[in-house]
């Protein structure tokens, strides 16, 4: 028997991978959260380190990835309409944050010399299939 850990899903937020740990333990399936702590602690290093990974032992991924597949939810608008990509029609779309202005890059070098949450940060859209960037119009 095969006792180790793989993961199945990565997230930016801890409390996007406590909603799944949880629906996946009460099915009876052991999880591990992977960094969860670390992004807790500055939410700034979860690009960096690849996020929170969600981990299951090897023998139970298959039915964890089948659970997780009908309660994945991607980007909806703020009418609650699912957001699509304008390059492919994707509905597979995740929201990032990105430093590309003057003003987010100051709060950025700001939130790392002093420890504390940035003021600003500007967030963009990312389609999984295709890798395209955008913005909410």
């Amino acid at each position: 028997m095969n006792d180790t850990f793989i993961t199945i899903a990565r997230f930016q937020y801890s409390s996007e991978a406590e909603i799944v740990k949880g629906r996946l333990e009460a099915d009876g399936i052991q999880v591990f959260l992977l960094d969860n702590l670390t992004i807790d602690s500055n939410p700034l290093y979860s690009n960096a380190i690849g996020g929170i990974k969600l981990k299951v032992l090897s023998i139970q991924a298959e039915e964890a990835e089948h659970i997780l597949k009908f309660i994945k939810k991607y980007s909806i608008d703020d009418k609650g309409d699912t957001i699509k990509c304008p390059n492919c029609n994707s509905e597979k779309i995740d929201l990032f944050s990105t430093i590309k202005d003057v003003k987010s890059l100051f709060w950025f070098i700001f939130g790392i010399l002093f420890s504390v949450f940035p003021f600003y940060t500007k967030h963009k859209y990312r389609c999984e299939d295709c890798k395209t960037e955008f913005d909410l119009k």
